[in-house]
């Protein structure tokens, strides 16, 4: 379960395309976060390394080789 605060504007954004569609708000909640969520991850998981990082940088294919993503 997740209860989340949202400002009056959205609230009311989204109570309207409730009435207005016969769905519910946790429905469009629900698809808003599984659209968005790689979205989030990534930006904060990046936002995490790069704060814990000592500034090296590498190559595309080290990046890659390193992930484990160079096939």
């Amino acid at each position: 379960m997740l209860a989340v605060r949202l400002p009056k504007e959205l609230e009311e954004r989204l109570e309207y395309m409730a009435k207005k569609t016969g769905r519910t708000k946790s429905l469009f909640a629900r698809e808003a976060i599984i659209e968005n969520i790689e979205a989030l991850e990534d930006y904060y998981l990046l936002k995490t390394a790069l704060a814990e990082s000592d500034g090296t940088t590498v190559t595309w294919s080290e990046a890659m080789k390193e992930l484990e993503l160079d096939n």
